[in-house]
């Protein structure tokens, strides 16, 4: 696919369809076409969030052990193709695909096929998805919303017979907050290891909080907006080609997180004012504002506003202040112990 072979009229209707909730009426996809110019574009934003899930991922030191994949509600097979190049199609033997479209499945199966020649690919059967066997790495990838109760409750049985579940989502308030209330749910089965840095109850969730929840952001390729096909799809299409927001949960039923006591992750963007900068924190202790006055550490102040990785950070804390931090990457040992400018 390049950008002069766009189907421009398919993508406006999936876009509509998108907006006014046609999609949860059923399969929206029409052709080969569809599914092609869906990829190259729409589809391409969706892999950079799975881009920056699986950074965090990696910055935590989680990779999944299982050799089998499924990737659940494929559509065009973003999500399984970038997990499985990001980990290395190596460490899997097959992947299988299912979506309630077959044009999807096939176009899903095809490019995985043609990206790993080695890997078994293939699409689900139905005896796969009916049967009570154990299934290895589960991919979720943009359909909460999108989901009627049978759909979503077959869903739940799958997870239930996952080893690891990635689920990637957008991050908006009612889809963030019904993610989050299937990990309450998933969680006596699973050890969490993302987003949260702590097994307890969502804290999005809890009374007086019903305004909050939990989303993140990733970042697009800077090139994208010197590049004047991007201009105008993000134009025609109403982006804004610089706001990539996700909500995700990553559950792995046999391994517990790496994540070291203490570990806090920024919910959405701090948000920067000349003395100071201010941000929604959630670690083992709950959700809490927190300050961090500009004069206590000017480069970790700079840092949280230029940043592109995942905010994972350890704190020293006075109240509700801020007064020395670090972010963590479970590969470097500076960042296991928080550090001051003082």
């Amino acid at each position: 696919m390049i950008w002069e072979e766009l189907d421009w009229p398919a993508l406006d209707r999936l876009r509509d369809g998108f907006l006014h909730g046609a999609a949860a009426k059923g399969p929206y996809w029409q052709s080969a076409s569809d599914l092609a110019s869906y990829d190259f574009t729409y589809g391409e934003r969706i892999g950079w969030k799975w881009d920056q899930v699986l950074r965090e991922l990696r910055q935590r030191g989680w990779r999944p052990a299982s050799r089998h994949v499924l990737d659940w509600g494929c559509g065009s097979g973003i999500a399984a193709r970038r997990a499985i190049s990001f980990f290395g199609a190596e460490h899997f033997d097959s992947l299988t695909v299912w979506d309630h479209s077959p044009a999807a499945c096939d176009f899903a199966a095809d490019a995985a096929a043609t990206a790993f020649p080695a890997l078994d690919v293939a699409a689900a059967t139905p005896g796969l998805l009916a049967s009570n066997e154990p299934l290895g790495l589960l991919l979720i990838s943009h359909v909460l919303n999108e989901l009627p109760p049978a759909a979503l409750a077959a869903l739940r049985a799958l997870v239930g017979r996952a080893a690891e579940v990635i689920w990637v989502e957008p991050g908006t308030r009612e889809v963030s907050r019904a993610l989050a209330a299937l990990r309450e749910e998933f969680l006596p089965g699973f050890h969490v290891i993302a987003p949260c840095t702590h097994r307890n109850a969502c804290p999005v969730l809890a009374p007086g909080r019903e305004r909050d929840w939990c989303h993140h952001f990733a970042p697009p390729p800077g090139e994208i907006f010197a590049n004047p096909n991007w201009v105008r799809f993000g134009q025609r299409a109403g982006i804004d080609l610089r706001s990539l927001p996700y909500c995700f949960s990553v559950l792995d039923r046999e391994r517990a997180s790496t994540a070291p006591p203490g570990l806090s992750h920024v919910i959405g963007r701090p948000v920067h004012f000349k003395p100071y900068a201010r941000l929604l924190n959630c670690d083992a202790t709950g959700l809490a504002e927190l300050t961090l006055p500009k004069r206590t550490d000017h480069a970790l102040f700079k840092q949280l506003d230029r940043t592109k990785a995942p905010l994972l950070y350890r704190w020293t804390r006075d109240g509700d202040k801020i007064t020395a931090g670090a972010a963590f990457d479970v590969g470097t040992a500076e960042a296991s112990a928080p550090t001051s400018s003082e």
